[in-house]
């Protein structure tokens, strides 16, 4: 298996995103939306960087379980209800995802949502890897 990241030079430099992605070979493991929830099912974190960094972090905990690594993310999603506060905080979650995830960007999309399934929730990830 082997992901290949696709960055042309007549698109804008790509900054912690890929443009795209391409896989070949491997199994694709599809994961679900995975907001700040502790175990007991409460949002943890009550600024947007506190639970992006839970909610990273589960949806790393869901790919380890299924074998993979952040490397092999091919595509993420990220669902925030505010917007301008995650441009304005883009270092620090930038920060966050090099800690948790490295520098291996997956091809990704941020949409700005009304809410959230759990009401007190700010952001929400989802994507997809692909694994050997």
């Amino acid at each position: 298996m082997s992901l290949h990241r696709v960055n042309p030079v007549e698109l804008s430099p790509p900054t912690g995103f890929s443009h795209a992605v391409t896989a070949t070979g491997g199994r694709l493991v599809f994961l679900a939306g995975q907001t700040a929830l502790d175990t007991d099912g409460t949002v943890v974190g009550e600024t947007l960087a506190e639970q992006f960094r839970t909610a990273l972090a589960n949806l790393l905990a869901a790919l380890t379980a299924a074998g993979g690594t952040p490397a092999d993310l091919a595509r993420v999603t990220v669902y925030t209800t505010d917007v301008a506060d995650y441009r304005a905080r883009a270092r620090e979650l930038g920060l966050i995802w090099r800690e948790l995830a490295g520098r291996d960007y997956p091809a990704m999309a941020v949409i700005g949502v009304v809410r959230l399934w759990d009401e007190q929730a700010r952001v929400e990830l989802d994507g997809f890897a692909v694994l050997d």
